[in-house]
């Protein structure tokens, strides 16, 4: 990672830093999502749970910020940012199928993503690889369907005046974000090859 002074800062071993304490509370916040999303539903705990999704993705770009400026990058923050994303994009896509909101189809294609990128980055720990680094492709996708899952939540909403308008916002960004999504994992999988052959993943 580059820093404002024109040198890699490689990510430390450090555990208690801000970013990695912001992403935990990340991860403390999936239970209490799926219980406003499943427990209660109803509309107004599925505001709530769409205020949650909304402070969830403020705070993975808050992490991003302070890891810069203060140099607090660390290989836990490297697992725990993305391990955060996950969570919450399959919990939020579990909660709706569950209602019914969307199909248990959605579900298998973005669940056959993961099953691949845990299937690459099996083979590369086993080479003595560590994690890829996060993509722009990849955030992309993520943010894609960051968005996408509350506006189809809202959008299931019957007889609200804004249920039309954010169910439709929701599957437009589904369909962008479901692609990058499977975009990156090729990325993903390119990277690796290169990795694995021994060329410089940053070439090419």
């Amino acid at each position: 990672m580059t820093t404002q002074h024109g040198y890699t800062a490689e990510p430390t071993e450090r555990i208690w830093t801000i970013p990695n304490l912001i992403s935990v509370a990340r991860l403390l916040g999936v239970p209490v999502f799926l219980w406003l999303v499943l427990g209660l539903r109803e509309p107004a705990a599925d505001w709530w749970a769409v205020g949650l999704l909304i402070a969830s993705g403020v705070s993975d770009w808050l992490d991003g910020k302070i890891a810069r400026a203060l140099n607090q990058q660390s290989r836990l923050g490297q697992l725990l940012d993305p391990a955060a994303d996950r969570l919450y994009i399959a919990a939020t896509v579990i909660a709706l199928a569950v209602r019914a909101i969307i199909p248990w189809w959605l579900v298998a294609v973005l669940a056959a993503r993961e099953l691949l990128m845990a299937l690459v980055l099996a083979v590369l720990r086993r080479r003595g690889w560590a994690a890829l680094q996060v993509s722009f492709v990849g955030k992309t996708a993520t943010l894609c369907l960051l968005y996408a899952f509350p506006l189809l939540l809202l959008g299931s909403h019957a007889g609200a005046a804004y249920a039309e308008t954010a169910r439709v916002a929701g599957w437009a960004f589904v369909f962008w974000g479901s692609a990058l999504y499977w975009w990156a994992a090729l990325l993903y999988v390119v990277q690796a090859r290169r990795l694995l052959a021994g060329a410089d993943p940053a070439m090419g």
